[in-house]
This record gives C-alpha cells, structure tokens and sequence, in this order.
C-alpha cells in the first residue's frame, strides 16, 4: 500500500514510525519547512524530516511553502499513492489535493467535540475523563469529515507531554487499522451541534495569578507542561508544581508552609506546593534552594 504522509512534529513522527514499522510503502514525506530555533536562530529541521533522514534516507521528503502549488500537486499525483496521511501537518489542504485520493487525518481529541489546533491541551483543560484520537476522512471544512474510527483512554492526570507520547502512538495503531479495513469501514458523520474549536495556544495562555482557582492552575500547568508553562505576570515561571489542600486562606500568595520538597502557596481555594521554579533571565532551581537562598519564610510572597 503506497502512502503519502503529511505530518511535522513529534505527534506525526510516532505515526510515521509506525506506518513505517508495519511496512507501508511511504512514498513521499511533506512536511513543514525547515526553522531557525533558539537564540543562536539555528536551521533546524521538524521532527518527521529528521527522523526520515536518520533512519529512511531513502524516503523522498517534500516542503512546500504551499500546497497550492500546481507543480507539487501533480507531483503527488504521480507518486500513485492510495492514501494520503494527514498529522498535525499545521497547513491546509486544498480540494486539489483532497481529490487525489482519500486523505485521513489523526486527530488528537475525539471528535467532533475539539476541532482546531490544540485539542490535546483543550481536553486537559477541561478536566475530560476521557482522552482519544480519531481518524477522519478529510474534507474541505475544518476537522468535520466522516469519522473512520477512534481510539481511547481514560484521564489519569497526564500532562501534555506524557499525554501526547500516549496519543501519537494510540493514533499510529489506528491509523494502520483503518488502513488495511478501510473498505469495510462504514464512515461515521459528525454531529456539528456538539462540536466546538479550539485555537492555537499563545505564550500568554500561561499566565496565572494567586487569585486564579487553585484546579485551573493545576490544569494549565498541566495543559501547558513544556510551553508555554506557566508563569505570573512578572515572569517567575512554575516549573513542578503538586495540589497540597483545599484549605482557603484569606491572604492569597504567601508562603503557608515550608516543606522538605519544596514551599506551600495560598491560591484562590487551596495550597498549591511548589517544587521547582525559574525567575526570568535565571536557570531553573529546586523550591527549597529558592527560598533558602531569598531567605524567605511563612507569610512572605515570591512575587
């Protein structure tokens, strides 16, 4: 079976890899265009690419700046592919290319409820019992094609990172799944009524303050664990943060307790214990060596 694969981040590389693994003939890899990184802005390929080159050098790899291009279009055609792959591939796709043949889409959220660009981070913030991934037929709206199959998994407090380690290769099994049955599958049509979207996330959705519920904060940070984090308004970010209490105290930010791991904060409804933070421009350091060496103490406030 030839496939087109379309995808550029870690999420896409998981399923990649597994395609790959289950030996699918992978034609042609598009991805995103290379990216200055970092403060030395060094050219740094996605994740699918390096993976590729490091391990399927073979593979062809294409990065167009658009997919309307009318020269890349024809030229997937003539890879003769039976599908075309879509993950996390970050531009769309225009009806030229969705004619080509089916084009199935992994999403990471199940659908219809989270369409859009953060459905991983949206389900965590909204406390969802349940995680998943769909495979979709792809149309020209935005994540609203017919449902081919999903795959589930109960919330267990993973954050974004663990949770999108789990997702990625959930939705590589599913995607090989619905691949090899997709002649038998009866597509599903989503229910629009129930469905919401979800926008790209910005640096300044990790912005707390201790006036802010002390469960929304564990959300966020675990919604936003890596970037953007989460950080109060003069840029002290937290790093490792854990739920201590429900006990309400009517001074918000100040230091209620001194512990061996880290210190106690007072939030609007409870004690949050911090455990590892970083002050702007500085490098991150343990809870207890930050208060120790501001010789901080009960009552006092960080920020």
């Amino acid at each position: 079976m030839n496939i087109v694969f379309m995808g550029t981040p870690d999420f896409a590389k998981n399923i990649l890899k597994e395609l790959l693994l289950e030996n699918f003939c992978i034609k042609a890899l598009v991805c995103a265009e290379d990216k200055a990184v970092g403060r030395k802005m060094i050219l740094t390929p996605p994740d699918t690419k390096k993976f590729i080159l490091q391990n399927y050098p073979s593979v062809e790899i294409l990065q167009p700046k658009t997919l309307k291009d009318k020269t890349i279009v024809e030229h997937i055609k003539n890879l003769n592919p039976d599908f075309i792959v879509v993950a996390a591939y970050g531009k769309i796709l225009p009806k030229e290319v969705l004619d080509i043949v089916p084009c199935i889409n992994l999403h990471g959220s199940i659908l219809p409820k989270y369409r859009g660009a953060s459905p991983i981070q949206s389900m965590i913030l909204n406390a969802d019992n349940l995680f998943g991934v769909t495979a979709m037929k792809m149309g020209e709206g935005l994540d609203n094609g017919d449902m081919l199959g999903f795959s589930m998994c109960e919330n267990n407090g993973q954050n974004s990172t663990e949770l999108f380690e789990m997702l990625s290769t959930m939705a590589g099994k599913l995607c090989v799944k619905v691949l090899r049955n997709y002649d038998n599958i009866m597509p599903l049509k989503q229910f629009d009524a129930i469905s919401s979207s979800c926008v790209k996330i910005k640096k300044s959705d990790g912005v707390i303050s201790f006036d802010n519920n002390i469960d929304d904060v564990m959300s966020k940070f675990k919604a936003y664990f890596g970037w953007p984090g989460i950080y109060f308004e003069n840029g002290l970010k937290l790093l490792d943060i854990r739920k201590n209490s429900n006990k309400n105290i009517d001074k918000k930010g100040i230091i209620t307790n001194i512990t061996k791991d880290g210190f106690c904060m007072s939030f609007n409804g409870g004690e949050l214990e911090i455990l590892s933070l970083q002050e702007v421009s500085k490098k991150a350091v343990l809870a207890k060596d930050f208060i120790n060496g501001k010789r901080l103490k009960v009552g006092d406030g960080i920020c």
